[in-house]
């Protein structure tokens, strides 16, 4: 079997994991094997080189490539490739996502809301952990939880993020500034591309 139908059979099987995982309710359980079997397809390095998933160029600090999503835009897999400097604001997701590293560490900050969201466009959010994600680890995260990004690896990083939905049918993600305690619908950023094996 050769490389491109060996990695096309192992997304594939990752997933059929996926969807036995999430069919009812999801738990921090469910995805844990999610994760795991994430990290395992994260491990083939020469899958998600720079030849088939280049860097982003210029200015710009993230490539974000779409590697599978179901016709009904569920399981929706994607290799994001980012340079230093790359900070993503505290977000929730409206769905469960599951992100493993290739190369490169990714800083995690996660977050709990403290007020009771019921004034529209305010929110206060409080630092409740923090984690380094780098090759041979992952981290998983429901609906609700809420983390942001920062890319602080000098080499920048290649990591996979599995969504139960597609980024771009998220329009109900929040984006949340700590600074104003302030919130609002956050968008879907860099284009994703299409290209790639």
């Amino acid at each position: 079997m050769n490389q491109v139908n060996e990695k096309q059979a192992a997304v594939s099987g990752f997933i059929d994991i996926a969807k036995q995982q999430t069919s009812g309710d999801v738990t921090r359980e469910n995805l844990d094997v999610v994760l795991k079997a994430l990290i395992d397809i994260a491990s083939q390095k020469n899958w998600w080189s720079s030849d088939d998933y280049p860097a982003p160029e210029g200015d710009e600090l993230q490539a974000r490539y779409l590697i599978h999503e179901e016709p009904d835009s569920t399981f929706a897999l994607y290799l994001n490739v980012m340079r230093p400097g790359k900070k993503i604001v505290p977000h929730n997701h409206t769905t469960w996502a599951c992100i493993a590293a290739v190369e490169g560490t990714e800083s995690n900050y996660l977050y709990e809301r403290t007020d009771d969201g019921s004034k529209p466009g305010h929110a206060t959010l409080v630092q409740t952990g923090e984690k380094e994600v780098g090759p041979g680890e992952g981290i998983a995260l429901l609906a609700d939880d809420i983390h942001a990004v920062r890319i602080e690896d000098e080499g920048g990083i290649r990591h996979l993020h599995m969504y139960g939905l597609a980024l771009e049918k998220l329009h109900e993600r929040m984006a949340y500034d700590l600074e104003n305690n302030t919130c609002k619908v956050m968008s879907v950023g860099v284009q994703t591309r299409r290209s790639g094996n």
